[in-house]
């Protein structure tokens, strides 16, 4: 028999951290068919398709502006309301998307798992993609109307380099939700149950996170506690960029990357771990 050479071999994962990421890399094509797959399939069979990702922050925006702003007349640092609690639900989109589907990358994907072979971690990567994009779209909304209240209503906000804090604040919570999602996606293949507290725990991470409340309007002994919370450091300067008011907190930023890098190191061995047995737990 004559010697044969192969175009791929597939091999078992021995170790724990096996990324292999120049297969990851050679399945570059894969990843952007998937995040096409995302984005698009969401709203296929709708009426108002991808409209849909405006009107969604801005019923959220409206309720919250009657709810917190009207009813409980929760201060908002002096930032016009529709701002304040459009870049806080803006902000909190794109790291609850990006737990949500990076939490259910095993569960939802079970039937292609079993069918054919790709890098597995294609698929939490494609959906933070499809997030990032979905958070550009929502963002784009809320600088609509964040120059128009600059032009028409003569709101002048102090910001300035802040601005470029934007993008930090984005990996911090992007990859914070990535990593966490993989430590929940691994749990989960084995304990299902654990999904039924996953949403229960997010609506508290929510309320621990200034989104819909001012953070300097907080006692100082409440906020020692909420600044465990990584994400309260990137969302507050998040608002800090926009509109110069709030908290810049270096020393939380480095807190919240320490999280990040933490959280998604866990993952990354929980996740590879979790891939070995799916298919034989599922």
């Amino acid at each position: 028999m004559e010697n044969q050479e192969w175009d791929l071999i597939i091999k078992p994962k021995n170790k724990w951290l096996d990324l292999n990421l120049r297969e990851m890399v050679r399945y570059r094509d894969l990843l952007w068919l998937w995040v096409r797959r995302d984005y698009i399939g969401a709203y296929k069979q709708t009426i108002l398709g991808p409209i849909w990702h405006f009107l969604s922050p801005v019923f959220s925006t409206f309720t919250y502006m009657l709810i917190f702003g009207k009813i409980a007349n929760l201060p908002t640092d002096a930032v016009p309301m529709f701002l304040f609690y459009n870049a806080g639900i803006t902000i909190w989109n794109f790291f609850n998307g990006s737990f949500t589907a990076s939490s259910g990358a095993f569960i939802n994907n079970a039937a292609i798992f079993g069918k054919v072979y790709f890098p597995r971690l294609i698929m939490p990567l494609a959906s933070i993609v499809s997030m990032l994009i979905k958070f550009c779209i929502q963002l784009s909304l809320f600088l609509v109307v964040y120059i128009y209240y600059i032009l028409v209503n003569g709101y002048h906000p102090e910001v300035g380099w802040s601005l470029l804090l934007i993008p930090i604040d984005l990996i911090l919570i992007g990859g914070t939700g990535f990593g966490l999602g993989l430590i929940v996606s691994s749990i989960t293949t084995k304990y299902r149950d654990l999904n039924q507290l996953v949403g229960f725990g997010m609506q508290l991470v929510m309320y621990a996170t200034p989104v819909i409340y001012a953070f300097s309007t907080v006692s100082s002994g409440l906020k020692k506690w909420l600044q465990l919370n990584p994400l309260v450091a990137p969302v507050e300067s998040f608002k800090y960029a926009f509109f110069g008011v709030g908290t810049f907190d270096l020393g939380g930023l480095i807190y919240s990357f320490s999280w990040m890098v933490i959280s998604i190191f866990i993952g990354l061995l929980l996740f590879n771990k979790a891939e070995r047995n799916f298919m034989d737990i599922v």
